[in-house]
């Protein structure tokens, strides 16, 4: 059984223009073309579109996409670990909403609001050991302390920022600019100032990171997935790398 390129487009909620430039750039072949020119696609081709479009919810772009389809994986293999990375994002969804409507009813029904329950779900201390490993238990009590003294519009205002920094640089590395360039240097720059607005890491201070820790901090988004992910995936890291890289020979 097959599907036209049209119900496809309509299923997933995407359009037919969208899936002839996945065919174009090889991410995504239909499993044939009719004689009227149409493109189709069999089941095989339908688990590889729902793990491209749960890489781009995952915020990868499309070269990271591409490199992680070329691994030779079984679909089922690689949906299973999607699965478990979708409930665990599921269940913590779920505990924001409970925290939210908890609250909207509390306040509603003039009752005593608990910070525990207010709270539940919004957890900035998964890495806690990470980070202590990294920089020192000191590092983390510092930036902990600092995160839990920011106001709730505060700490809105820094994940926004921090949430357009990372697709600023995104779009910057799927552009195809010379991460030398003024563009990426800018953003390099703004980079350097977000890190030196957190306090606690090596980064935090009125100084701002030194050379050694920007730079090291731009390989490590090479060669930890997680922190790529942010950048639209390998590619994206290795263009925020080289950029910073460059930041740091000229200014520290």
């Amino acid at each position: 059984m097959d599907w036209s390129i049209q119900d496809i487009a309509r299923l997933s909620g995407t359009t037919s223009r969208t899936l002839r430039h996945y065919d174009d750039i090889g991410l995504l072949k239909p499993s044939r073309v009719g004689t009227n020119g149409y493109r189709y696609y069999d089941e095989d081709a339908l688990a590889t579109l729902q793990r491209i479009l749960l890489l781009r919810e995952l915020g990868l772009g499309l070269p990271a996409i591409a490199d992680v389809l070329a691994v030779p994986t079984r679909h089922a293999d690689a949906l299973r670990s999607h699965l478990d990375w979708l409930r665990n994002e599921k269940e913590r969804l779920d505990r924001q909403i409970g925290a939210v409507e908890k609250t909207i009813t509390g306040m509603e029904g003039g009752e005593q609001l608990m910070a525990e329950d207010m709270l539940d779900g919004f957890d900035h201390t998964q890495y806690k050991e990470e980070v202590e490993e990294r920089w020192g238990k000191d590092a983390y009590a510092r930036s902990d302390s600092w995160w839990r003294s920011l106001t709730a519009k505060d700490k809105a205002e820094w994940q926004a920022a921090q949430r357009a920094l990372a697709a600023d640089w995104t779009s910057a590395a799927e552009s195809g600019i010379d991460p030398a360039s003024d563009e990426a240097q800018a953003l390099a720059q703004r980079h350097f100032e977000w890190l030196r607005g957190i306090p606690g890491t090596p980064g935090g201070g009125t100084t701002g990171p030194t050379k050694e820790y920007f730079t090291g901090l731009g390989e490590m988004y090479v060669a930890d997935a997680r922190f790529g992910a942010n950048y639209g995936g390998r590619h994206g890291a290795e263009f925020v790398r080289d950029a910073m890289s460059e930041y740091a020979k000229r200014h520290l």
